[in-house]
């Protein structure tokens, strides 16, 4: 199949932190006593991002929910259904034959707007390195009592953090943009409904996707 690339469709919107994010980055370089559970951060500059495939994952997930299209074994979904928008759009996972060309979507990192950056970082005064910090502890449920295992720490991006969301569509000849643009938006707004990173059923991880078409 020959198909030919129209167009770049942009979605570039506003990312907020309604609840603090975790989105769980190495621990390679932490010493005895420190994080059990670090966020990912650049690793240059320490600034805390979000990985384009962290979004695109969730956004991925979300939808394949909607669409009744989990697999049994839990793999991302992947057919051979030619009007089938998870595959078209996001790929057909697992599937050697490309029959609608590549993914339309590419997800960019999101990184933290300008006026977040510079309240995060008037925060380095108090030595918190642009995060928060929370001690969570597991409770015997017969004792009432927390786990001999003891707290673990937990990094997270505080609320009201903004990030900036970029994503490119890609529209061939055979695709339907109106149909593509609709379905991303669908789960831009279902995420907000939703979690991102870790620990999403604790209170972590709530975002709204800002100036969104509401119903």
């Amino acid at each position: 199949m020959s198909l030919k690339l129209i167009e770049y469709a942009e979605i570039q919107k506003t990312l907020l932190c309604k609840e603090g994010l975790h989105i769980g980055g190495t621990k390679d370089d932490i010493e005895i006593g420190g994080l059990d559970n670090p966020i990912v951060r650049d690793p240059l500059t320490k600034v805390p991002y979000i990985p384009g495939s962290s979004l695109k994952g969730k956004l991925r997930s979300i939808l394949e929910y909607a669409e009744g299209k989990i697999s049994d074994n839990g793999d991302p979904h992947g057919c051979e259904d030619p009007k089938c928008l998870i595959c078209l759009i996001f790929g057909a996972h697992g599937k050697l034959t490309r029959f609608v060309g590549p993914s339309r979507m590419i997800v960019r990192d999101a990184h933290l707007t300008e006026p977040s950056l510079k309240r995060l970082t008037e925060g380095l005064e108090s030595g918190t390195l642009y995060t928060g910090l929370k001690q969570e502890v597991s409770i015997n449920r017969k004792t009432g009592k927390a786990s001999q295992a003891g707290p673990r720490t937990i990094e997270f991006v505080p609320a009201g953090t903004e990030f900036a969301l970029h994503i490119t569509i890609r529209i061939f000849d055979i695709d339907n943009k109106s149909q593509i643009l609709s379905f991303v938006e669908e789960g831009l707004k279902r995420l907000g409904k939703d979690s991102l990173g870790g620990s999403g059923t604790r209170g972590y991880g709530w975002v709204e996707v800002k100036d969104l078409k509401t119903e």
